[in-house]
């Protein structure tokens, strides 16, 4: 994790912050989880095993100065919960290419990395004249684990 927080060290100084320690711990749980979309409630677990002392308020605050750094992603699937996860696509100054499949079975949230809409993007700027700079795709059906057990509930 020493590259990770040498990225990050970069990335808050960068963005005119203090490099703190809260911070860091938060970065840190986020980056640690990267193939899950976590709760405050999650990264605050998390941080508290490196960093007992922390308080659930700080990473509150912390959370919302991440995100409106766009150093993290906040996501919102509609089940009563905003998550976050790792900001890259806004780091690295390339379009967001990371897109979400939700199982409507099980709940569970794949990522999807590609992106299939640069054509329609073009598109619409060429037709419009609108600069699309960002997009959210969120896909709804059935995970393989659950696909078989839906087709096999329907024939029936």
């Amino acid at each position: 994790m020493a590259a990770d927080e040498e990225r990050f060290k970069r990335l808050l100084k960068e963005k005119g912050l203090k490099v703190t320690g809260q911070r860091l711990y938060v970065l840190e749980a986020i980056a640690s989880r990267p193939e899950e979309h976590l709760t405050a409630e999650e990264i605050y677990e998390l941080v508290k095993l490196s960093y007992p002392g922390i308080g659930l308020a700080t990473v509150y605050r912390t959370i919302q100065l991440l995100n409106e750094l766009h150093l993290i992603d906040r996501i919102n699937f509609d089940d009563g919960f905003v998550r976050y996860e790792m900001g890259h696509a806004k780091d690295s100054g390339q379009k967001h290419r990371h897109h979400h499949l939700i199982c409507l079975k099980c709940g569970r949230v794949i990522s999807f990395q590609d992106d299939l809409l640069e054509e329609l993007e073009g598109k619409i700027t060429a037709s419009v004249g609108f600069q699309v700079v960002d997009h959210d795709v969120r896909l709804y059906g059935y995970c393989v684990e659950c696909g078989g057990d839906f087709i096999e509930e329907k024939r029936e």
